[in-house]
């Protein structure tokens, strides 16, 4: 729901926060619920929900280098958005929109049918054609994402569901779309939870665990399905294309600070968590200050890469500058013993 008095409409980045403290002041209090969430709020609190459901799945992809399938995932997915338009609309069309497009049920199904087909057409060019696995991933995703962008053109050319599945429209969310990240957030959680150990098992020892009856490939295949349902919860904020970001860029944030698993994962949350935060409040800043609205899932992609950017610069271990000067204290030490 977005409100007509936005209680951020007129503040620039350092009153954004004033504000965005004492309403958190307000919710504590209990005097502020759920239904008073100003647009900006609505926003911050889906993407950083979409932090956290991609940080658990995030981490596994890229220690098990699989985040080239997740990428073809992110991209089909848009076939499935379309294909379940066009079933529906001879259905219900209200107002442009078919009015049960946007169930979850449905996103969930035409995205786990989309990720099947991407699946399966891989491995036919993998064991049948002997094609080489990241050329047939290349080579699938790319031909199901250009059906869906064709389809989109030609069947919802009056519509917005071609620009918001694509790029995602963060300034139009309202609280189902809180509910629903909320949703899938609670989900991986609890997969997470009671699947923990055998990911973690499969992921650095897949060997192992085959040999005490982990079913390793059933495991990667559920990391697709949950893959596929961030996706489907992300679509709507940032679109099939910004999405990858959120599931590779805080791992590859965290893995310079940290080795370890389980500070990786709190870390692939923490770190894009802020970004997130501050990215929302600097688009309403260009707003206000310079007129100027731009995209704001696209400024949060642009704020991760500066903080993996700062990240590989002035880590403490792992840091370009903190390397460099090591290896001047170093050479510079011999010399002076």
């Amino acid at each position: 729901m977005i409100l007509a008095a936005n209680p951020y409409r007129d503040s620039d980045i350092f009153q954004f926060f004033g504000v965005m403290l004492n309403r958190l002041w307000q919710l504590v209090q209990g005097n502020l619920s759920l239904t008073d969430l100003a647009s900006d709020e609505i926003q911050m609190l889906v993407l950083v929900g979409l932090c956290f459901s991609s940080a658990l799945i995030g981490a596994f992809l890229v220690l098990k280098k699989m985040t080239m399938m997740a990428n073809a995932l992110c991209h089909t997915i848009l076939l499935g958005i379309v294909i379940a338009f066009i079933l529906l609309k001879p259905f219900s069309l209200e107002g442009g929109l078919v009015s049960s497009f946007l169930s979850l049920k449905v996103l969930i199904i035409a995205s786990l049918l989309s990720g099947l087909l991407t699946t399966v057409l891989t491995q036919i060019l993998v064991q049948v054609a002997k094609v080489q696995e990241d050329a047939s991933i290349g080579l699938v995703f790319t031909s199901l994402f250009a059906l869906g962008v064709v389809l989109v053109t030609l069947y919802t050319k009056n519509l917005h569901i071609g620009t918001e599945a694509i790029m995602g429209n963060i300034d139009a969310l309202d609280i189902d779309d809180l509910s629903l990240v909320g949703s899938v957030a609670l989900l991986n959680l609890v997969v997470f939870f009671f699947f923990f150990r055998g990911f973690t098992t499969a992921t650095f020892d897949p060997l192992f665990a085959s040999s005490i009856g982990l079913p390793v490939s059933w495991l990667n295949y559920f990391i697709m399905v949950l893959t596929a349902g961030t996706c489907i919860a992300a679509f709507r904020a940032v679109g099939v294309l910004l999405v990858l970001t959120f599931f590779v860029g805080p791992p590859l944030m965290a893995r310079v600070l940290t080795d370890k698993l389980k500070p990786l994962l709190l870390l692939s949350f923490v770190l894009p968590a802020i970004c997130s935060i501050f990215s929302v409040a600097l688009s309403r800043h260009i707003l206000v200050v310079y007129q100027t609205p731009i995209s704001t899932s696209g400024l949060v992609v642009c704020v991760f890469a500066v903080m993996y950017f700062l990240l590989l610069l002035f880590a403490p271990k792992k840091g370009v500058v903190n390397q460099f000067f090591q290896r001047k204290f170093q050479k510079v030490l011999p010399k002076v013993g």
